[in-house]
């Protein structure tokens, strides 16, 4: 499960692909250190921070959440990226595994 409590809030795991063809949700995928992360395509390029902004605004508006919820906790320049999402951490974690299925 690529959702995690925390103190402020719930944090998402993604594995990010920049410059793809369309933005979207590519399922979930095993990542190196034995969890799960939710794999996430961008058609921006990973310069500046651009397909982080792109992932972040795809996030929020797929799950329709505030964009000012959203922020990235890890992963500035990886692919792997650690987001933290502000809010009820357990109402959070039940609305978006719905959306997962």
């Amino acid at each position: 499960m690529p959702f995690k409590l925390h103190p402020s809030g719930l944090t998402v795991a993604i594995r990010l692909t920049p410059n793809a063809r369309k933005t979207g949700f590519d399922g979930l995928m095993a990542v190196a250190n034995g969890k799960t992360a939710l794999k996430v395509s961008v058609n921006v390029a990973p310069e500046d921070g651009k397909a982080n902004k792109a992932l972040i605004d795809f996030l929020a508006k797929s799950w329709k959440l505030p964009k000012s919820s959203l922020s990235l906790l890890s992963g500035q320049t990886n692919r792997l990226k650690i987001i933290l999402i502000e809010g009820d951490g357990p109402a959070l974690m039940t609305r978006l595994l719905t959306q997962l299925d």
